[in-house]
Parts: structure tokens; sequence; C-alpha cells
């Protein structure tokens, strides 16, 4: 069975625009292909600086190798789930995101305790309207989840973390 995996990366000038940004993302999709993997989307922050892939793999080697074979740099690898939407739904990539906001989980947090605050929690949103939250990976080892969202500003995104009493560690705005 396949695993959805978040891979990061930090391309220092290894990519100089959005052009080059997105061959090199063609390139991932056709190696990948060629293992029977699956580039499910690519997020990568306004700057080019850093990369966000969810692949879509029976073996993490499989990426690995691609990646490595196109001298992709891998700071990240990591099993992850998708909580908040339907992976079909985010295969059509219809949505749009602007800006990720990532937390280093605590440590005793576990699976269906982040799922049930989760749950508890996300009809706050609707307290900040101009934000739209679109969907959550969370790495299935309990370290870390990524959140998408559709925002005015960075400040917005903070407010509606607020609204739901999540955390941040980092935000990045998204090109």
């Amino acid at each position: 069975m396949a695993t959805l995996y978040l891979v990061e990366s930090i391309f220092n000038s290894a990519v100089k625009d959005k052009e080059s940004f997105e061959k090199k993302a063609g390139e991932i999709r056709d190696e990948l292909g060629k293992q029977n993997a699956t580039l499910i989307e690519v997020q990568v922050a306004k700057d080019l600086s850093r990369a966000f892939f969810i692949l879509e793999a029976e073996e993490r080697n499989v990426i690995n190798e691609s990646l490595r074979t196109l001298g992709v740099p891998v700071t990240l690898i990591k099993p992850v789930r998708l909580v908040g939407r339907d992976l079909e739904e985010v295969k059509k990539q219809a949505d749009k995101v602007n800006y990720l906001v990532e937390w280093n989980l605590p440590e005793n947090l576990t699976m269906d305790a982040y799922l049930e605050r989760k749950s508890k929690n996300s009809v706050h949103y609707s307290e900040v309207p101009e934000v739209t939250f679109s969907r959550t990976y969370v790495c299935e080892d309990m370290t870390k989840c990524l959140c998408f969202y559709d925002s005015p500003d960075e400040s917005t995104v903070k407010k509606a973390r607020e609204a739901v009493s999540a955390p941040i560690d980092t935000i990045t705005e998204l090109s």
C-alpha cells in the first residue's frame, strides 16, 4: 500500500527563479512516475529558499533515490497523514494556499489526541472568516505538522491560529 511522505528541501542557490523551480518540480514528477511514485503537491516559499513536497510511494527508498538522482537536497523525509481534506481533492490542486504554518508537536501528544483536539477546535476558524484553512499533514511519528491556509496576510494567519488554540513554530509565505 502506498504511503504519503513529506519531503522538505532547502534550495539555497540551486533554484534562482520560479521558472527554474517549476522545471525542477516537473523533473521530480517525471522521475517519480518512472518509479511508480506520485508527486501529490509541491509548495515553495515565496523567496524560493525552502520547498515542501508531498509524495505517494510504496517505499521511502524510491523517493530518496529519485531525489538524489536529480540533485535535490533532502532535509526531512517522513510519512504523513492528511487531515482536513480528501487526498483526491488535494490531487486536483483546486484550492489556493499562500501560507504554511509549521508546528513541532509536543512529545506526549498522540495522533488520536491531536485529531480530537483538531476536531473540537476547528469550528473556531469561523471567528476569522478572512482566512481559509485548507489542510494539514501530520507526521506519523507525531513530531510536527504542516497546516496550509489562504489568507490576506501573516497577521491574519496568526489570528486564526489563536482562534483554534494552535501554536506556531514558523510561518512561511508561499509562492
